[in-house]
């Protein structure tokens, strides 16, 4: 009896194995599918009247991170390689974010906090401020101001998030003299300025307009998750990645939510945002540290395409005659159709990218953590020049000349 007992349970807990493997093996199966490759269409969500009828530029020659409100990364004017340097500016400290150009000058900071306002002609110093804290964005122009967030005090990742340690701050463009200052959390999101009011987002989660004027706090969202990249104004609407795996879509007037969307469920963490988005066509473009690069609907959250690029994706894709260029840590510089997600054509780099791609006259230019810059063929992908500095976003330009950011240098450049 005692031994048909345990054949019994013998057989019970075999049983059990079975069915708990089974539904492991289904769980697996099911978070497969679910994190699948998805290919969109022309149909859905997708406006062509941009490529016919472009936006108008903006005020200044690069007002903001991304060229543009909706970070479309598509500089004006028409030169193109080779180059050849006629200024350099920097002492080898980290500049992480790239400058912005206006009013004859180039403004950016370097990792250690110090805000530079530079000539564009001669690459000499015109102003500095020094915050005391560390920075990594770019800053924004507009209507004279310079508006810059800022990180902690040194050392820049110690302590918590929610230590309300980090900054917002104003400047006149042509003095430097500091207008007004905010205190949020530690932020590395570069603002957006529009219709008198700066947005930025905070390591706390939380997303901010302030009075352009003024900095008074007109509204904050608070999300779930770390906000580190820069968020997008398109008319109305401001979007936002989270590290809480969440793209946001406000009312830029009242901070009212307006959808939510995710990233793909996978096997592991889910994917985050770092990257900021870039909206065109109707579409709404950001990478995510699982890997892909996502395609949503601007007016629905729907997911329109999704594709993966074998490594995180922090760059900020750019988006170019219906095409849209993206960066992975996998090494691959890829460019995909912007309605289907379609692979158009990829090049191996030589090494992880990290940082945005810039698009002007037809070339796309990006960088790579291994320190060189590269200039493609933005059609086909042919490689057309490299230079042997660069980090992140790598390129900028005035339509007169273009500045490439190495690791802690600045370099003017003109057609060689």
């Amino acid at each position: 009896m005692r031994r048909l007992r345990w054949k019994w349970i013998a057989v019970i807990v075999g049983a059990i194995v079975l069915a708990l493997c089974g539904a492991a093996a289904v769980f697996v199966l099911v978070r497969v599918h679910e994190g699948r490759d998805i290919f969109g269409s022309s149909s859905a969500e997708f406006s062509t009247s941009e490529i016919a009828h472009p936006r108008q530029p903006p005020g200044v020659p690069w007002p903001t991170f991304g060229y543009d409100n909706e970070h479309t990364r598509v500089g004006p004017g028409t030169l193109r390689p080779p180059f050849r340097t006629i200024w350099t500016y920097g002492n080898g400290t980290l500049i992480e974010f790239p400058p912005v150009i206006g009013y004859g000058r180039l403004y950016f900071a370097n990792n250690a906090g110090v805000l530079v306002a530079l000539d564009a002609r001669s690459g000499k110093p015109v102003w500095k401020r020094v915050s005391g804290r560390c920075q990594a964005s770019s800053p924004t122009l507009a209507d004279s101001l310079v508006f810059v967030t800022y990180l902690n005090s040194p050392p820049c990742n110690a302590g918590s998030g929610r230590k309300l340690n980090g900054l917002v701050a104003s400047y006149d463009e042509s003095s430097g003299r500091q207008r007004w200052k905010v205190r949020i959390g530690p932020s590395e999101s570069s603002p957006v300025v529009g219709g008198g009011r700066v947005f930025v987002g905070d390591w706390n989660g939380k997303i901010y307009a302030l009075n352009e004027k003024s900095g008074r706090t007109l509204w904050s969202f608070q999300t779930g998750g770390a906000v580190k990249g820069a968020l997008t104004l398109e008319g109305n609407h401001l979007y936002a990645g989270s590290y809480d795996s969440h793209v946001y879509a406000l009312d830029a007037r009242n901070g009212k939510e307006l959808w939510r969307a995710s990233a793909q469920a996978r096997l592991g963490n889910s994917g985050t945002f770092y990257s900021t988005p870039t909206a065109a066509y109707g579409r709404l473009y950001i990478g995510s540290t699982d890997g892909k690069v996502y395609s949503f609907g601007a007016t629905s959250g729907k997911l329109i395409w999704s594709r993966s690029t074998g490594g995180y994706v922090y760059s900020s894709p750019a988006v170019w005659n219906a095409r849209v260029y993206v960066g992975s840590y996998s090494g691959k510089f890829l460019a995909f159709d912007a309605a289907s997600g379609r692979t158009l054509w990829q090049f191996r780099a030589n090494g992880a990218i990290s940082g945005s791609p810039t698009l002007i006259a037809g070339v796309v230019y990006f960088a790579t953590l291994s320190g060189r810059t590269y200039a493609l063929d933005a059609r086909t992908g042919r490689l057309l020049w490299t230079f042997p500095d660069g980090k992140y976003t790598p390129v900028v330009t005035d339509g007169k000349r273009v500045y490439i950011v190495g690791y802690g240098r600045v370099y003017g450049m003109v057609e060689r």
